[in-house]
């Protein structure tokens, strides 16, 4: 096994360990005894074996979620106390943040400096949001006015309540922060979870499952299964004693979890792909619309289900902003994770690497113009080249699906009423991006935008206040906020005689 951090170092050391898997308190191996190999993808070797859940493994993790959930001492703990354990949590992720930046650059690949002041912060900062929500779920009174018998007077109320055992699937690109979405508002309604990180990535949801019972989290709260998603993944979608299953990840997986939640109709939320539109108006600022735009797509290899990868230029200045983009693109600098001059690192597999390099090739025999990159980099790693392509149009692959690598086209546009009808046009709605400086303007073409999210000359700001999902395909539901409680909690009516 190659360790890849720094000797000594914490993360060192929690990589040289055995991983195990979290079920009602304990670590354990899989049932079946079998593991799987986690690799650290800037070097393409292996730096881990986890164990291979399948059904069995969720059978048990969520029986002991189900038991935690009816009859603990998380079941009867009041909400403030609720709150207290779910701070404390996001403490102790700020107590071990350089382990889990360093963790999660290794098994990721991203820039340890980006992990560490967006990924690990914004997952603590989570935690502490939610924690002040635990308090702050109630329910309504209601007047009853009709009137059923003379005198008769009713006393109606409506309660919210923890929905019950949750199981939750999330992705590779974020692991520790789309961990925190999906655990925090669970935990602050109440609810009991088993948790599946992705099969490429499972490294940081081990060591916050550790962290968690460090802060103090009842046994059995939480439950950590890895393995892959056609087994331990359909297993935890399918599981009859599971209340609600969350998912983020692709539309195509996004629509057999709806296919395997409707065995028994259990509650679902998805957070799936996008292709966002990200405009550029003649008037924008340039100095901040150039990079911008590049850093709408190339953030985190373009390994964002929001990022801006249609890029659409107002014609007066597009080959100004088309090669602003290309030379910005042309000075990332490649890396590993764990060199402080890296500004990009590996794609998060060889699968996605050879993924991307597909729809590089189906762009050029499509005939869509390479600007820069359009390569794989290196013969070590995962790497491909930041790349912007001139010339894509409904039809081509490149334009139409989602790549999920650091690829963006570009299209001219003549007018916002263009614009606006050439945004929508695409299964996806998760978000979207507008530069310009008549804010007359933005605000007339916000409510065109079929997009969860609308960034105005900015782009991936996101805050656990702030609501996140999509329209059409990207996905149902919220996360973060208080719509983010909503998907995690039933309402009782009560209506009393008096």
């Amino acid at each position: 096994m190659a360790v890849t951090a720094e000797a000594e170092s914490p993360a060192a050391r929690f990589l040289e360990q055995p991983k195990r898997m979290l079920v009602d308190g304990d670590w354990v191996e899989a049932r079946n005894g079998s593991t799987f190999e986690v690799f650290d993808p800037a070097l393409g070797e292996v730096i881990a074996h986890v164990p291979g859940g399948d059904a069995e493994d969720v059978d048990l993790a969520v029986a002991a979620a189900r038991r935690a959930f009816e009859d603990s001492e998380w079941s009867r703990m009041t909400a403030s106390d609720r709150g207290r354990v779910i701070w404390r949590i996001g403490d102790v992720i700020l107590e071990h943040a350089d382990e889990l930046a360093e963790i999660e650059s290794i098994d990721n690949g991203k820039p340890v400096g980006i992990a560490r002041v967006a990924d690990v912060e914004l997952a603590a900062d989570m935690f502490h949001y939610m924690a002040g929500f635990a308090t702050k779920i109630y329910g309504q009174t209601f007047p009853i006015s009709v009137l059923y018998a003379p005198g008769a007077q009713f006393h109606a109320y409506t309660l919210k309540e923890p929905i019950g055992v949750v199981g939750q699937i999330i992705p590779w690109n974020f692991p520790l922060l789309m961990a925190a979405w999906k655990v925090c508002p669970a935990l602050a309604t109440g609810c009991t979870i088993v948790l599946k990180p992705a099969e490429q990535t499972p490294l940081s949801a081990i060591r916050l499952g550790e962290l968690t019972q460090e802060a103090g989290l009842p046994d059995g709260v939480l439950n950590i299964v890895t393995g892959l998603g056609e087994t331990a993944g359909a297993a935890v979608a399918a599981h009859p004693g599971v209340d609600k299953v969350a998912f983020t990840g692709s539309t195509e997986v996004g629509k057999l979890i709806v296919q395997a939640a409707s065995n028994d109709l259990k509650r679902v939320t998805l957070e799936l792909g996008g292709k966002s539109p990200n405009v550029v108006f003649a008037d924008a600022d340039l100095e901040t619309a150039i990079p911008g735009a590049a850093n709408a797509i190339f953030f985190n290899h373009g390994q964002c289900c929001c990022a801006g990868s249609r890029l659409y230029i107002e014609q007066k200045i597009y080959d100004e902003v088309l090669q602003g983009v290309s030379d910005h693109a042309g000075k990332i600098k490649l890396g590993r994770g764990l060199d402080p001059d890296t500004e990009m690192g590996p794609l998060v597999s060889a699968e996605q690497l050879d993924r991307v390099k597909g729809f590089l090739d189906s762009g050029e025999r499509e005939g869509v113009r390479t600007v820069t990159g359009g390569k794989q980099v290196g013969d070590r790693g995962y790497f491909v080249a930041p790349t912007v392509l001139d010339g894509a149009s409904p039809g081509n692959k490149v334009y139409d699906e989602e790549i999920f690598g650091p690829v963006v086209t570009t299209l001219p546009f003549k007018d916002v009423s263009e614009v606006g009808a050439a945004a929508n046009e695409t299964i996806y709605g998760l978000a979207a991006g507008i530069w310009t400086n008549d804010l007359t303007k933005a605000h007339r073409l916000i409510p065109q935008l079929r997009a969860g999210t609308v960034w105005v000359n900015t782009y991936n700001i996101f805050d656990a206040a702030l609501p996140f999902g999509g329209y059409k395909q990207s996905g149902w539901g919220r996360e973060m906020g208080e719509e983010a409680i909503h998907e995690y909690t039933e309402t009782k009516s009560v209506c009393i005689g008096l």
